[in-house]
């Protein structure tokens, strides 16, 4: 039995480049509230952002944010994972000085992103997805715990990846996008346990979509995982079940239930 339908955003409900969810994804979501089933996005945006792009359906959610660094229900945090402070910095400037001067650094703070930026494109991104926003300098200006630290590569990140990925991987580090790098001492499956304790939700009774490596310890811990058909071939391996699109498997299961 499904209790809890958990999604991916970007690359999985929200194709890279749009701005806002289209089709029959609400309609959807409702028709799931009314089965008692919650939905949760789940992703490496923050609460805000989340927030206004579900808005009409916001009242059927529970919000996984930064990649489950911080988990939000009602409104109110019921779960945060700070990252160690010496840690998060030492990983922010690691990213600012071997990124050959082409990456942007991005902290997380419970609703707040703070931002190191070259003035490549990573400023504008943020005002897109709607998040809120500080400039700073030096990661030491951050009044608040940190939840995730992210390169942001314009060009790509895919030559930067073997850089960082072994480097950092006590810190979940992975691949998040085409032009990011996240960092974290949580992921999207600590997320989800979180959520199953609060609500009294096994595993079993949830069905997740994703489509890159930050969505594998959220895929790995649920009862029926989706993986996008666009995903890379070692994911489209590991996850026998593929969808071209969340709403088209959400569609089946809703005629069946």
């Amino acid at each position: 039995m499904i209790r809890m339908v958990c999604s991916d955003l970007d690359g999985t409900l929200l194709q890279y480049g749009k701005k806002n969810l289209e089709g029959e994804i609400f309609t959807q979501i409702r028709a799931l509230h009314e089965r008692g089933i919650l939905f949760c996005p789940a992703s490496g945006r923050q609460y805000n952002s989340l927030r206004q792009l579900f808005a009409p359906v916001a009242d059927c959610c529970v919000f996984l944010c930064e990649n489950g660094g911080v988990v939000f229900r009602d409104g109110r945090v019921i779960a945060k994972t700070p990252m160690p402070r010496a840690l998060a910095e030492e990983i922010a400037w690691d990213f600012w000085n071997r990124t050959d001067e082409k990456g942007e650094i991005m902290l997380s703070g419970e609703n707040t992103v703070y931002l190191m930026s070259r003035g490549r494109g990573m400023v504008d991104r943020v005002r897109f997805i709607g998040n809120n926003y500080r400039i700073i300098s030096d990661p030491a200006e951050i009044p608040e715990d940190i939840v995730k630290v992210s390169v942001y590569i314009a060009e790509g990140v895919d030559d930067f990846a073997p850089r960082f990925v072994e480097r950092w991987k006590h810190a979940n580090c992975a691949v998040a996008g085409p032009k990011w790098i996240d960092t974290t001492l949580s992921n999207k499956g600590t997320g989800v346990k979180s959520l199953c304790q609060a609500l009294d939700i096994t595993p079993d009774e949830i069905m997740a979509f994703g489509d890159n490596y930050n969505d594998v310890a959220m895929l790995d811990l649920v009862g029926t995982a989706y993986i996008m058909d666009t995903a890379a071939a070692p994911l489209r391996q590991r996850y026998p079940l593929h969808t071209p699109r969340p709403e088209d498997a959400l569609r089946a299961f809703l005629s069946q239930t």
